[in-house]
Parts: structure tokens; C-alpha cells; sequence
């Protein structure tokens, strides 16, 4: 057999084999499933190490269990060092070629392609396959970047790919994974940890905090620093430091660059606003932009900064001060993102609102805070609610364990009993 597609072979199902997929995400996978039967490529990015790869396998062992012959998928991961032969889109080509004459698929061929970033001009074999009428050919795809899809790519298969934002793991997902029961408990256990999968395969606190900092050292090394020619190295991990204790307030450039200055850093606005979208790229963090209510506009200016997984702080930098109600408010944050929505910071004259999620026609507003156990904290949670004169949905979300009854249409829930979709 020839050398590469043996290695080819041993990643993939043709032998009938089972391999490890990890626990079933079916939040993802069904997804995935809804969509196949035509030519649209399956695009799913995310954050390193959120599961991807995991989701990919999955997806190959659905198709398997619906009929499709294990010889009809090729899967490659070009994280694997089996795959440095597969440089460009050429050698990409010419390995699929040798897969085709060799296997000899029968049918329609489905290629799960992952980390393909990693493969110079991957764009052109992607439109060429999912394109070819020829030939039966469905593609998924995965990436570790969200600007994969705003160049070359998206303009030849001008909207012919159905793009799926993949999150660490949710508090359901954490209960599954360690079949644990649903309340205040295992909320605090899941603020206080993390939703990336691998973790939870590790029994102790040093090798998981090991875990987290080479993640995030090869997020900024080789999805940052490598692919954007950064130079002031030390300057970008001082900013993600200052973003991951920073994270649920309300920051500006300006500000951020004042602060830097302060410390006696040489520093640009432009250089820390390119900097900031580096993290958003590569999904190490978000901004929430500011929401007019009233206008029904986004503001310009300060925004705020929620970090894609609590590890961060939670194995990295939890020595400095940040209280359980921001590890909440992030938490909610990445929850309404999760569940598909548009998520803002809401601007009402002079008050506040946490979060303005929005989805289509829907408009969803959330106020986070620790506990509204004392009358003068549920008073302002509440009134930013009150001074909203429409109909739209409104919920105050605590960690308390006691239910306020429901108050001009505003519900207070807990975050294990998320109802908002």
C-alpha cells in the first residue's frame, strides 16, 4: 500500500473499526446531520481543543450508523504530523486522487477535512470538490479561525456553505459528561471549571492548569503571533492577562492604551484594536458592542470583553479579584451565544441592561446579577427591566435558590433552569 495512504488509513473507519469520538454532543451533531444530503460545505470553527475534531468523528459514525459505507468518508486532520506531506492544496489533491483509485468509493463521498487552515490554498480544493456535478462529493470542514470564511473562499462559493460556531462544553453538557444532577451545586462546580472536554480526563489541579496554559500559549503562538507576524510578543500576553481579569466591565481601546502607557509600555491605539481582534479571531474572547434600546442602534465606544471559557481565569489567573457574579454574567453570555443568539449590551437613557440578545424578530432581555436577596439590589436589577417600554421577553438571572414570582412580565430564573429557548 502506498506510504500515504496508509497513514491515511489508520485515522480513518474503512476497516470497520470504532474509534474514540468522545461524548456525544448531539446539540452539534444534529445540526450537522439536518444539513447534509446537497452541496453546501459544513463549515464548523471554534476555539482549539472545543471538540471539533470529536465532532467530526461523530458525524462519520451517524453517517456510518444511516447506511453510508466506512470506505466512502475520507477524514484527514492536518494537526496530525502523519499529514506535513499535505502542504498546499496540490498535495491535498493528490492524496484524495490516490484515496479515489486506490478505495475505489462506490457512491457519494463524504470528506471531513479538519484544521484545514493549516493546508495552503485549501480554498480551491474545497470549491472544486463541492462544486463538481460530476461526482457525488459532500464536504465538512473545520477551522480554528473566524476569518477563514471572509476571504477567497467565501467569494467563490458565494453563500454555498452553512457555517456552525462549535463552544466548549454547556453546564447540560458538563452534567452529562459527569453524570452529575442538576442545581446550585454543580452550577458553582461548572463556573468554577471549565467547558473544554480534555480537561475532564484530568484527575489533578496542576496538570489541568498545565493543560490550560499550553492551549492558550498555542493559540497566541500559532494562530496569532505566527500567522499575523506579531513582534511585541510580551505586549499581546499582557493584554490577554488584562482582557481575562478585565472581562464582564465595560473597556475602550482608549482606555486600555491609558492603562498600558501607566505601566510604562510603549503602545499604540491601533496596535492594542488589532491586538483585541487577534482574540476574537482565534475565539479566546468577544466583544459585546453597546445596544441603543430606544433607538434600536448599536453605540459606539467602550464595549464589553467575555471570555470563551471560563479556564482562563478559573486555572491561569484566578488570584486576582473577580467575584462569582462575573463568572456568572459570563457564563450567560457564552449560553446566548451558544443557543445561536445575537448578544449586546443594552443602553437604556441612563441605565444599563446586561445583555440585548437578539435573533431575528426575537428580542430577549437579561439582567445578571449574584443574588436579589436584599431588597435594594432587586430594585436596581430590576428597574433597568422596568424602564423597557415593550413587550419583548425580560428575565433577572441569579445563583440564588428562591424564585421571585414574576413582576411586570420580568421572570427571575437561575441559570441551571436557563428557559430562554
Amino acid at each position: 500500500m502506498d506510504e500515504k495512504l496508509a497513514r491515511l488509513q489508520h485515522y480513518n473507519l474503512w476497516d470497520g473499526r470504532q474509534i474514540d469520538s468522545g461524548f456525544p454532543r448531539t446539540l452539534y451533531t444534529d445540526r450537522i446531520l439536518k444539513a447534509t444530503g446537497n452541496h453546501l460545505v459544513k463549515v464548523l470553527i471554534g476555539q482549539r481543543r472545543v471538540g471539533k475534531s470529536y465532532l467530526l468523528r461523530q458525524t462519520a459514525q451517524q453517517l456510518i450508523a444511516q447506511g453510508v459505507a466506512p470506505t466512502n468518508i475520507f477524514m484527514l486532520n492536518k494537526e496530525y504530523e502523519d499529514f506535513d506531506f499535505v502542504a498546499n492544496h496540490t498535495d491535498l489533491d493528490q492524496l484524495f486522487q490516490i484515496y479515489l483509485s486506490t478505495i475505489k468509493p462506490e457512491g457519494k463521498v463524504y470528506l471531513l477535512l479538519d484544521e484545514i487552515q493549516n493546508v495552503d490554498a485549501w480554498e480551491r480544493f474545497v470549491n472544486s470538490y463541492s462544486q463538481d456535478y460530476t461526482r457525488q462529493y459532500e464536504l465538512f470542514i473545520t477551522g480554528s479561525n473566524s476569518k477563514m470564511l471572509s476571504g477567497e473562499l467565501a467569494t467563490l462559493l458565494s453563500g454555498r456553505y452553512i457555517e456552525m460556531e462549535v463552544q466548549p462544553f454547556s453546564y447540560d453538557e458538563y452534567l452529562g459528561y459527569h453524570h452529575k444532577e442538576r442545581g446550585r451545586g454543580t452550577y458553582l462546580e461548572y463556573l468554577h471549571t471549565t467547558g473544554l472536554p480534555e480537561v475532564y480526563r484530568l484527575t489533578d489541579e496542576e496538570t489541568r492548569r498545565y493543560y490550560v496554559r499550553s492551549l492558550k500559549n498555542t493559540v497566541l503562538l500559532r494562530d496569532i503571533i505566527s500567522r499575523n507576524n506579531v513582534r511585541d510578543v510580551a505586549l499581546l500576553e499582557d493584554l490577554f492577562v488584562y482582557i481575562v481579569n478585565n472581562a464582564s466591565n465595560l473597556l475602550s481601546v482608549t482606555n486600555i492604551v491609558k492603562y498600558l502607557k501607566g505601566q510604562g509600555r510603549k503602545v499604540s491605539y491601533d496596535t492594542i484594536a488589532t491586538y483585541l481582534q487577534y482574540f476574537e479571531d482565534t475565539f479566546l474572547a468577544f466583544s459585546a458592542k453597546r445596544y441603543n434600546i430606544k433607538g434600536k442602534t448599536l453605540v459606539g465606544g467602550p464595549a464589553k470583553y467575555y471570555l470563551n471559557d471560563l479556564a482562563f481565569h478559573n486555572y491561569l489567573y484566578r488570584g486576582f479579584g473577580y467575584g462569582e457574579g462575573y463568572l456568572l454574567e459570563n457564563a450567560v453570555y457564552c449560553e446566548l451565544r451558544r443557543r445561536g443568539l445575537d448578544v449586546y449590551v443594552g443602553s437604556n437613557e441612563d441605565k444599563e441592561v446586561d445583555f440585548v440578545a437578539i435573533e431575528g424578530d426575537r428580542k430577549v432581555y437579561v439582567q445578571v446579577a449574584y443574588s436579589v436577596g436584599d431588597e435594594a439590589t432587586a430594585r436596581r436589577e430590576y428597574s433597568a427591566l422596568e424602564a423597557i417600554k415593550d413587550s419583548y421577553e425580560k428575565y433577572v438571572v441569579t445563583l440564588d435558590e428562591f424564585t421571585l414570582p414574576i413582576n411586570e412580565g420580568i421572570r427571575h430564573v437561575q441559570p441551571w433552569h436557563l428557559p430562554l429557548i
